[in-house]
């Protein structure tokens, strides 16, 4: 095992003294600030595969896109005085999940602030298999990161059809952190009307269906009251560069 070396600056106490007109203060070494964000990291829960998204990475091909990128970037700015969360709307292969993975990036490595990362889907299997009697993990303990995280990520909204289960556990989750005024950004795959003209025609046609069809009208409601709605159009960038010979 590589030890870890010591700082030059601070000598491995993590404090550095500052001159401060006829004194000095002392400051938070850049080496700690470092470390703390590679532990953040590690619990953000950032899948595998969006690991190196970042909003330099992002590619806009159209205006949409781009302008989505800059109301990430600003987002990210803003924060933490940035109360509102996004919502990230579009056809698969826009880049809504790097765009939301970019942001808690971002956030974490800039302004030390602890983010979670949870897809839909998968968020509601593990709160129902806490139910298990072989479960050694209570529901509690699954929704205790998602409570206290400054900002959570909550991919594929919709995702997975809505039962009265279902709908009372997210709206549970999505309420409690609307009253203690936590940020949170969704992405979702399905359209919040059938008027847009500029997105692709099979955004539309998933089965006739829209957000509110798979989230019910009450959490479609306090979503939208949490969230700027941010309409992403385009190509799925996944099959153009499959097309283009890239492999994933």
């Amino acid at each position: 095992m590589t030890e870890n070396k010591i700082c030059a600056k601070c000598h491995g106490t993590g404090w550095v003294l500052e001159n401060a007109g006829k004194g000095h203060v002392a400051k938070r070494c850049g080496c700690f600030v470092a470390r703390q964000a590679e532990v953040l990291l590690e619990q953000a829960n950032i899948p595998k595969r969006y690991i190196n998204c970042s909003l330099a990475n992002y590619e806009g091909h159209n205006d949409s896109l781009k302008d989505a990128l800059a109301i990430a970037k600003k987002f990210v700015k803003n924060f933490p005085a940035q109360e509102i969360g996004v919502l990230f709307i579009g056809p698969c292969g826009v880049g809504k999940t790097h765009l939301a993975v970019a942001i808690i990036q971002e956030l974490i490595r800039k302004k030390s602030a602890r983010c979670v990362f949870y897809d839909f889907r998968d968020l509601i299997r593990e709160i129902q298999n806490s139910f298990s009697p072989d479960s050694v993990l209570t529901e509690s303990d699954i929704l205790a990161p998602i409570f206290q995280s400054e900002v959570v990520v909550l991919d594929e909204l919709g995702a997975k059809r809505t039962t009265a289960w279902v709908e009372e556990t997210i709206f549970y989750v999505i309420n409690h952190r609307y009253n203690h005024k936590k940020t949170t950004i969704f992405t979702s795959n399905y359209p919040d009307t059938e008027e847009r003209e500029d997105m692709r025609e099979s955004f539309y046609k998933k089965g006739g269906e829209s957000l509110v069809d798979r989230i019910g009208v009450r959490l479609r409601s306090r979503v939208y009251e949490m969230c700027k709605v941010v309409d992403m159009g385009g190509e799925d960038y996944r099959k153009m560069a499959k097309q283009a010979g890239y492999r994933f």
